[in-house]
């Protein structure tokens, strides 16, 4: 298996700008997505997925993630960005995706809201957000 790739918040413009066939995946929690914000990719000519790697207040291991992102009939070919909040849930969904044959699976290592170690995140970097 590969080693899977990292990016910054502030470098992710430019790579889908550079790059067709992206989709960002936001894997946190619906009350993230409700209480922070989503980033939303359709702004920078990317399709945007919400799938929770781990679902309700106890943040249980979402058992369907894999299956919820694969009736999503999402191309092998596509590059895709995974975030959460700062950097680790994505990290290990990318790995999940890995192991299912997706080869183009980027982390974004700062996340959405930033992780003082990797970067500002998607927020505090500008990028779109709904």
């Amino acid at each position: 298996m590969t080693e899977i790739f990292n990016i910054p918040s502030k470098k992710v413009k430019d790579f889908l700008n550079d790059n067709s066939n992206n989709i960002v995946l936001d894997v946190r929690t619906e009350e993230e997505w409700n209480s922070v914000g989503k980033p939303d990719a359709e702004l920078l000519n990317s399709k945007t997925l919400f799938i929770s790697l781990l679902v309700g207040p106890d943040r249980i291991k979402n058992e369907n993630f894999i299956k919820e992102f694969l009736d999503k009939k999402i191309s092998k070919k596509d590059n895709i960005l995974v975030i959460c909040r700062s950097g680790v849930r994505s990290m290990a969904a990318a790995k999940l995706l890995q192991q299912e044959g997706y080869k183009n699976v980027i982390n974004i290592s700062d996340g959405f809201e930033g992780n003082p170690a990797t970067g500002e995140g998607w927020k505090r970097s500008n990028l779109p957000c709904k």
